[in-house]
């Protein structure tokens, strides 16, 4: 194993908080997983150390994780940011980097692409997006980048969406726009 490998792993002690926190979110939250059982989700987690270190920087950067679906076919369960608003350590950035490099003045730190590259995430879709909102009312005082289809990012444009008056909105922006309270929500396949 590589170097940057090892630095993906997480310790015994980071690996054991992490699955009490995600098994008592996977316990508080059975409304967005309600026939699957823990024990299943621990044992396949257990078999991918590198997807526990993605799930602790999800954590980390406040998306509290947690599964909301079962891929029966893939045998995969899907993790996704479940946090109530956009994940704080994710919000204030562009959407790409094509937008960030075309910044003149202004500079956000990031773009969503990256960071989502970076833990090793994808940027939720419209359609995952509003699944996820069946599941509970998210970024009801913010809102999410979510990925764009490419015919809009070539004019310059980025969508986000967020869920207000009881309804899921879908907005654009222009790709280099960035604000306090626009963060981005991840998945991962597990």
């Amino acid at each position: 194993m590589d170097s940057k490998n090892l630095k993906r792993i997480l310790s015994s002690l980071q690996k054991e908080q992490l699955l009490n926190s995600l098994k008592k979110r996977f316990e508080l939250n059975m409304n967005r997983h309600e026939r699957l059982n823990w024990l299943d989700v621990k044992t396949k987690l257990d078999l991918y150390p590198e997807k526990l270190y993605i799930l602790n920087e999800m954590e980390i950067t406040g998306g509290e994780p947690d599964v909301i679906d079962y891929d029966a076919k893939s045998i995969e369960y899907v993790f996704c940011d479940c946090a109530a608003e956009s994940p704080k350590g994710r919000r204030s950035l562009c959407y790409d980097r094509m937008a960030l490099n075309a910044r003149k003045e202004n500079k956000p730190q990031n773009s969503a692409t990256d960071v989502a590259a970076e833990i090793g995430i994808k940027i939720l879709n419209e359609e995952q997006y509003r699944k996820l909102q069946q599941l509970g009312n998210f970024d009801t005082k913010t809102s999410s980048w979510i990925e764009t289809p490419s015919s809009i990012r070539k004019l310059g444009g980025a969508i986000f969406a967020d869920f207000r008056y009881g309804q899921v909105f879908v907005y654009h922006n222009g790709a280099d726009s960035y604000y306090a309270a626009r963060g981005f929500r991840g998945i991962l396949t597990v």
